[in-house]
């Protein structure tokens, strides 16, 4: 039987717009590629996971390629370097794009007392007072060292005059802290466990939360600028697969963290994890909305820049007002 080009046509015509009636489109769903690096902590990645594992990511058109890295700062250096084309990380997320290196758009939660100020009591430390002329390690420019410089200054205490901070990575410093080279360190979870199981007698003298919303630290998601500048709807796109795995952290917290204990943090035992988890902040998509469009956002952001300012010695900085873009939120989830 011959069947002429226009009925051919027309009977693939009839057969798309009837999938397309039925929610599946008949030309495939051409996914966006996207290289993201992350922090594994779970103040960072865990929405992360978990629009992953709910198949948000894949839902909203988005093929992720997910890249592990150690700090912040080799995150930036990835993405402005090209190789990635978004992050997520923690406090550095106030420091790069205030230089003009990448723009943010998106938020993971408050790290309200993800950052830790551990002493040991055996090398003559039992407070402040007795960290005057002492080393303490952490690793500058993250979230430790914006934490650390905050509760020295509220304590009396010049961070470039009084002590000697050593900059080591994380792990390092804390190798440093088990093996008694320095009296104390201020690391981020889960760190804290780590120098708990090891140091009979350290002792955490403060966490983060103790200086909140003064000195509010968030961690948040960042685009290369060209990136951001070509590709408002995948970034679109991102923030609604996101969107799903804050939905299940915030309203499901217990069998979220079930999930990411079991598929991405089975090196940490479930009841840690739920410390972690309580060691932040996470608010409902609503809660963000009022946040973003108050400029509550913009205000934790600024802090933290302030601080950069000050520690790296940057010119002409970019306010938070100029490199945070709320929109694409504000645009993207409406409650």
């Amino acid at each position: 039987m011959i069947i002429s080009r226009r009925k051919l046509l027309g009977t693939a015509g009839a057969t798309l717009v009837g999938l397309r009636a039925l929610g599946a489109p008949a030309i495939a769903q051409t996914r966006a590629k996207v290289r993201v690096g992350y922090l594994h902590t779970l103040a960072v990645d865990g929405q992360l996971w978990l629009a992953q594992e709910t198949g948000a990511w894949a839902k909203h058109g988005i093929e992720p390629e997910f890249k592990l890295f150690t700090t912040g700062l080799e995150l930036f250096q990835a993405m402005v370097g090209g190789s990635l084309d978004m992050l997520s990380t923690g406090a550095v997320i106030s420091n790069f794009p205030a230089r003009g290196q990448g723009k943010m758009f998106l938020v993971n939660c408050v790290e309200f007392a993800t950052a830790h100020l551990w002493i040991r009591e055996d090398m003559g430390v039992k407070g402040f007072a007795d960290l005057k002329g002492k080393r303490i390690a952490t690793t500058t420019g993250t979230t430790a060292h914006v934490f650390l410089d905050n509760a020295l200054r509220a304590n009396g205490i010049d961070p470039a005059k009084d002590v000697e901070i050593v900059n080591q990575r994380m792990a390092e410093a804390v190798t440093s802290f088990i093996a008694g080279a320095v009296p104390a360190v201020a690391l981020w979870v889960p760190f804290n466990v780590t120098v708990r199981e090891k140091v009979a007698s350290a002792k955490k003298l403060v966490d983060a939360s103790a200086y909140f919303p003064q000195a509010a630290i968030v961690s948040g998601w960042a685009a290369r600028n060209d990136y951001y500048d070509k590709n408002k709807d995948v970034l679109a796109s991102v923030v609604r697969a996101w969107s799903e795995g804050n939905d299940m952290l915030v309203g499901k917290s217990d069998q979220a963290l079930e999930v990411l204990q079991k598929k991405h943090y089975q090196q940490v035992p479930l009841p840690d994890l739920k410390e972690q988890f309580g060691a932040q902040k996470v608010y409902s998509g609503a809660e963000w909305r009022k946040l973003y469009a108050d400029g509550t956002v913009t205000k934790w952001l600024q802090q933290v820049t302030d601080f950069f300012v000050k520690f790296g010695n940057i010119q002409n900085a970019v306010a938070a007002s100029s490199y945070f873009d709320p929109k694409i939120y504000l645009d993207t989830v409406k409650g």
